[in-house]
Parts: structure tokens; C-alpha cells; sequence
């Protein structure tokens, strides 16, 4: 029997700015066309923290600090997704960033916005991203 190779790292950053969350509609798998937290594939050598922040900054142009772990999850295969039946282990950041900083759609990005729970609960997203929307927002509460 084969043992199935570990998960793939990933990571996304969660940016909140008066009340609406940063989300990029994903251009590529795995879950193309849904709008997520920005985020993507670990690079080696990196931890899931700087991960976040990279991701960040290739999808939007913003730049984000302190990254602190919010929330983990641990995706099996999808064959649907297109991704080729990867395995994920995602980490969830919480990231600070400059007030002002523009957000611009990059890299694997075919665009973003500002958007408030709910109106996300109206996009295609997710279920990691719901779950988390759902914890921060019970914390606002």
C-alpha cells in the first residue's frame, strides 16, 4: 500500500477594513471563480505566516504585519476542483494593514473587493472562508 504524500501548505490572509473583508475572485484552481481570502501555496522554506503576507501582497499590492493565526484547516482532495486532487493544509491569518493602502487584483487575482458578511454570504466562497466570516463576525457581535 502507497502512502499518500503529505498536504500541500497554503495560507490566506484575512484583512478587515470598516467593517468588510478583503476577498480576490481566484483565477486558477483550486476554487476558481470563488471569492476568497487572499491567499495561496506555501514557497519552500517559508512559514505559513510569511506565506500569508506574500499571498497578500501578490494578489492586492498591500502589504500586511503582524500576521496572527486564526484558524486552520485541513482540505482533503477535491478531484472537482481542478487542482489535480491536491491535499491542503490552509492556515488562516489575521493580518494588519495600512488604513489607506489600495487594493489592486495581481498575480492569481481576476479581481477583489471590499465586502461585508453579508454580502458575502451571496458569493460563492468557500466553506473556510464562511466558517471564518461566521467566527469574526460572532466576535463583533
Amino acid at each position: 500500500m502507497t502512502a499518500s504524500p503529505p498536504p500541500a501548505l497554503a495560507s490566506s490572509a484575512i484583512v478587515m477594513r470598516n467593517g468588510r473583508y478583503l476577498l480576490v475572485r481566484r483565477s486558477k484552481p483550486p476554487s476558481a471563480d470563488m471569492f476568497a481570502f487572499p491567499g495561496g501555496r506555501a514557497e519552500p522554506g517559508e512559514t505559513p505566516a510569511e506565506t500569508a503576507v506574500r499571498e497578500l501582497f501578490e494578489e492586492t499590492g498591500i502589504r500586511g504585519s503582524a500576521p496572527r493565526l486564526f484558524a486552520t484547516y485541513d482540505l482533503p482532495a477535491d478531484k472537482a476542483d481542478g487542482a489535480g486532487g491536491r491535499h491542503f493544509f490552509l492556515s488562516v491569518f489575521r493580518v494588519e494593514a495600512d488604513i489607506d493602502a489600495e487594493a489592486v487584483a495581481g498575480d492569481d487575482a481576476a479581481s477583489l473587493g471590499w465586502y461585508s458578511a453579508a454580502e458575502i454570504a451571496d458569493l460563492p466562497a468557500p466553506q473556510s472562508v464562511r466558517d471564518c466570516i461566521a467566527k469574526l463576525e460572532a466576535t463583533r457581535a
